[in-house]
């Protein structure tokens, strides 16, 4: 798997020993690791324990310019970028001014499908380098009437123990009676052709317009509906367990769109993966790899498949609106949790 070394240290002599910062200790998983696939099985998963006596926080370097801060004991992590690589992963042990490292060298394989992946392992903010923000009350709802306010704060999006929050909040702000986050890769990541998942636990809450969706990143210049849209997953707080998805051209948007929904137990209780798989030929969802819904279309042409350029992808929750409908007046607060957001070409 590697070799252990201790790289760097530091320690306040004054320090009695029973509270010294010491004995670090570092294992790295390779998840798939065999003695045929000693690389892994292709996914660029790592898992990451460390422990060290005294210890009150760490830090994980994982090589490729990614850090992440945890006051836990282990870290899970994928690497993108088809082909084989070597990694040094650093892991720093805090108490105070004390620190000590160790550093694991792996080699890890990583099969051309994997081209993106986030699984919101560092608390805080969500990683900037991969997520922009949307923010303000948009022209007209952001089309659809929706009357939230979409902030950056962390009381409507923040990442905490493994798992991305954007929650919506019944509150007065900038006008609005409402505040939420969407949060999107425009300008950060877009592709064409691939597969899409997401693993996502629901809000409750009449109002609530939770959506995993995506856009054309010729947005700007040709505007919507010709850049096309894909919607993997919607839900309506008034509708719940009712999951939806959504195709929206030029020759099909709004009220015509093109769209399936299934039914789906605990959809707020508990995770599950919607996903859409989107080929030259057609796009398919699924949910927990059921698919319910395809969109095929005998003609591709720009008015019905504006699905040949890059897309990019949105998270959010909307509130009220054109698919939210009314608002519970008892709502205060509903959450969008998501465990991790992977694209596979």
């Amino acid at each position: 798997m590697g070799l252990l070394a201790i790289s760097c240290s530091s320690s306040d002599p004054n320090e009695d020993d029973t509270n010294k910062l010491s004995d670090l200790t570092v294992e790295v998983e390779i998840v798939g690791s065999s003695s045929s696939n000693p690389y892994g099985d292709g996914s660029g998963r790592v898992k990451v324990s460390f422990s060290a006596k005294n210890a009150t926080s760490y830090k994980v370097n994982f090589g490729n310019g990614d850090m992440i801060e945890t006051p836990s004991n282990n870290v899970s992590y994928t690497y993108v970028g088809a082909g084989t690589h070597t990694y040094q992963i650093f892991v720093s042990a805090y108490k105070g001014s004390q620190f000590i490292s160790k550093n694991v060298s792996i080699n890890i394989s990583v099969s051309s499908a994997l081209i993106f992946a986030d699984e919101f392992n560092s608390n805080g903010a969500p990683n900037s380098s991969r997520w922009g923000y949307d923010i303000g009350r948009g022209n007209d709802g952001w089309g659809n009437n929706e009357v939230q306010y979409y902030t950056s704060r962390p009381e409507n999006v923040v990442v905490e123990n493994g798992v991305l929050k954007i929650t919506a909040r019944k509150e007065n702000y900038e006008g609005a009676d409402y505040t939420s986050a969407r949060l999107l890769t425009k300008g950060k990541f877009s592709f064409t052709y691939g597969k899409v998942e997401v693993r996502a636990k629901l809000p409750v809450g009449g109002g609530t317009w939770p959506a995993i969706w995506m856009l054309g990143s010729n947005f700007s210049s040709v505007g919507w509906p010709a850049c096309g849209e894909i919607d993997i997953m919607e839900h309506v707080g008034n509708r719940p367990g009712i999951v939806s998805s959504a195709i929206h051209t030029p020759s099909s948007y709004g009220g015509t769109v093109n769209h399936g929904e299934t039914s789906i137990q605990n959809v707020s209780s508990q995770f599950h993966v919607y996903s859409a798989e989107w080929t030259a030929e057609k796009i398919q969802f699924a949910v927990d790899g059921n698919i319910f819904y395809t969109y095929n279309p005998t003609t591709k042409n720009a008015s019905t498949w504006p699905f040949n350029s890059d897309q990019f992808i949105i998270l959010n929750i909307a509130m009220g609106g054109s698919l939210g409908g009314n608002i519970d007046p008892n709502f205060n607060s509903g959450t969008m949790e998501i465990d991790y957001v992977r694209v596979y070409k």
